[in-house]
């Protein structure tokens, strides 16, 4: 069946939720942080945005006029590494229904259907954005990145002015969908034991590798719009960090944010490109490398890494700004990578780290196919909806997940 994007469509496709369509600023050097108003910009990074960047949220769930049905609530849910960014408790959907699966609403389309004729447009229309900043990057690579994120989706603001939203019943989506958000990542280790040990198998995942890398997060003052962070790994004769790679922040194209109104996890599906510097001045490696080898190795502080006092600069240029210490195992297929990660993060300048324990997809072969003269557009759409469905069956059950 032929594509039809969103704003052509009929109402007789009464199963897909009314979406909230919006379009992130572009940054500028004034305000580099300027309305990030779907995400807070934390873990010793800024978020970037391109410019036509589209941020939206969804539910899947909901009935054939597109409201949340009565099971359904907001709640404040208290997340100690959140309160202290944005100083309140975040909210989240919650259903009285999910243990037992009925929620009283009739759909006739299978929730992948219903996702990816809500996301595609806007993934296409993203990448060709992508493809013109792949071709004017001369200083940089540019890699895109689709990604699928597990975890829930949180809503920031006054519960009493997002319960009236709820309560107003239809359309209540596009209500919620211009509340801030986040979406929180943090898995219990019990789910990702289960995603390794039973639902990667059953799926065809086969072992690729482990990494231990420290990601040392810089600023640049001749870029100060930007997080410069430098993967290393650690040679053992003499033990010191040896750097490998240089990549500037991740830019996102298109962020999508899924609530799940059947499942215990939300999802996150983003298409964002990673930036690898590949022209660096002798002098700037030299600056650069001066940092990395004077970080001091300790695991008994967050992020495994300090440096002594006024070594965390070199030449008013660069300066550390944030430590990531993460150990990654990859499992992959000819078309998905799956990443499980435990990450112990420090924040050097708002004194403040935290640890967390990641899954997350990498959708390789839609990527590839994107990435071709003539994109066939039916083909993404049956590829994607394929992707979904298997991420539907696999990766969104969690017991008592921020329930």
């Amino acid at each position: 069946m032929a594509y039809v994007p969103p704003h052509k469509r009929h109402s007789k496709d009464s199963g897909a939720p009314l979406p909230s369509p919006e379009r992130i600023p572009p940054h500028s050097k004034k305000n580099p942080n300027v309305n990030p108003s779907n995400s807070y910009a934390g873990r010793s990074g800024k978020i970037i945005y391109a410019e036509q960047a589209v941020s939206r949220w969804y539910a899947v769930g909901l009935d054939d006029h597109s409201r949340l049905p009565p099971s359904v609530s907001l709640r404040p849910i208290s997340l100690e590494s959140i309160e202290r960014k944005i100083g309140e408790k975040p909210l989240i959907l919650v259903t009285t229904s999910q243990l037992t699966g009925d929620m009283g609403v009739t759909c006739t389309r299978s929730p992948a259907e219903i996702i990816t004729e809500n996301v595609l447009h806007d993934l296409l229309s993203s990448f060709e954005n992508v493809r013109s900043q792949m071709q004017v990057r001369s200083s940089e690579e540019v890699k895109p990145t689709l990604v699928a994120r597990f975890g829930k989706v949180l809503f920031h603001g006054r519960p009493f002015a997002a319960q009236e939203a709820m309560q107003k019943g239809f359309a209540a989506g596009v209500r919620l969908g211009h509340f801030k958000r986040s979406f929180y990542t943090n898995i219990p280790t019990p789910y990702m034991e289960k995603i390794t040990s039973e639902e990667s198998p059953k799926i065809g995942f086969n072992f690729e590798e482990e990494k231990d890398v420290f990601h040392v997060k810089l600023s640049d003052a001749s870029r100060p719009d930007a997080t410069i962070s430098c993967k290393c790994r650690v040679i053992k004769e003499p033990k010191k960090l040896q750097m490998y790679k240089i990549e500037l922040n991740q830019v996102r194209h298109m962020v999508a944010d899924i609530s799940s109104l059947t499942k215990n996890l939300d999802l996150r599906l983003m298409l964002c490109s990673k930036r690898i510097l590949t022209d660096l001045k002798d002098d700037e490696m030299q600056c650069i490398q001066d940092l990395i080898h004077s970080a001091i190795l300790d695991p008994n502080v967050k992020g495994g890494l300090r440096w002594a006092l006024g070594k965390t600069c070199s030449r008013d240029r660069f300066s550390v700004v944030g430590v990531w210490h993460t150990i990654a195992k990859t499992y992959r297929t000819p078309s998905l990578r799956l990443k499980v990660r435990h990450a112990d993060r420090f924040d050097f300048r708002t004194s403040t780290g935290e640890s967390t324990s990641e899954v997350y997809l990498k959708l390789k072969r839609i990527v590839s196919k994107l990435q071709v003269c003539e994109v066939d557009m039916g083909l993404i759409s049956e590829m994607l909806e394929q992707e979904l469905r298997l991420i539907w069956d696999h990766f969104l059950n969690c017991d008592h997940f921020l329930g």
